[in-house]
């Protein structure tokens, strides 16, 4: 029993054989697959794949290098497409400043207006920062004043006080290949000590190939290698780990059990 938090089925990479994709992932125990949308242009695509497959869910959202193309999607049209059935999240978003693709200001503003659609609808938040801690913090703090709203950090790369000041928002916090990667010592002494409650796995396939492979298209059958690797790494039982994960996922989008 384990469930992907975070791929990106309709990704080229995974789009060419997504039918075998999926199989290989349950034929290794993957139950849950979350597939994530970054632009507009995805959403229909998703969607239908969402539809298509029973253990497979949707977002809607606007990635923080896509908010200069994305101006037009406030939170009223997030509302609205959210409304389908397979929708089980808002986003991903967030603030990106490696890449800066997007004027920062326009990429606070979306993320805020995913905010918003999360406190409105009760969904799930699915948060991307990287190089934006400090202002990623600050505007979750700042919005969950204004009402709580659910959410997860995805691909966990940021510091450990990070970790716990999302944690004391109560947000949850996904772990994916990156933390098998032998440079990665501060993310597998942070993943280390997350409190077994809070914690989410994920692929981001096709990307960040965990450890055995590593230069490989990622995909979410290998969400049980990082998941050996955290069990390893955390000194907890694998199926313990997995079943707990997994637990985590349809409790934080509680829609996927609705």
């Amino acid at each position: 029993m384990l469930a992907d938090s975070h791929c990106h089925l309709n990704y080229k990479g995974l789009i060419e054989e997504q039918g075998e994709i999926l199989n290989r992932a349950r034929t290794r125990g993957v139950t849950a697959m979350l597939n994530i949308s970054t632009r507009e242009s995805e959403w229909d695509a998703v969607i239908a794949t969402a539809e298509r497959e029973p253990d497979v869910w949707a977002t809607v959202g606007i990635h923080p290098h896509e908010a200069d193309a994305h101006g037009h999607i406030d939170t009223a049209r997030l509302i609205e497409r959210a409304a389908h059935s397979r929708v089980v999240g808002i986003g991903e978003s967030g603030l990106d400043y490696y890449y800066d693709h997007s004027d920062r200001v326009r990429q606070q503003a979306s993320f805020r207006a995913h905010i918003a659609a999360c406190r409105e609808t009760g969904l799930p938040l699915i948060v991307h920062t990287r190089d934006a801690e400090e202002d990623t913090i600050a505007i979750l703090a700042d919005e969950m004043g204004k009402g709580a709203y659910p959410g997860v950090i995805h691909c966990f790369t940021a510091s450990g006080d990070f970790a716990d000041k999302a944690l004391a928002l109560g947000f949850y916090i996904s772990i994916s290949g990156i933390v098998t990667f032998k440079s990665a010592k501060d993310l597998q002494a942070t993943a280390a000590r997350l409190p077994l409650d809070r914690l989410l796995i994920e692929t981001d396939a096709p990307f960040l190939a965990p450890v055995p492979h590593r230069g490989k298209t990622g995909e979410p059958s290998f969400v049980a290698d990082t998941a050996a690797f955290l069990a390893d790494l955390r000194g907890e039982p694998l199926d313990l780990l997995s079943r707990t994960t997994a637990e985590n996922f349809h409790r934080l989008f509680a829609k996927t059990v609705a």
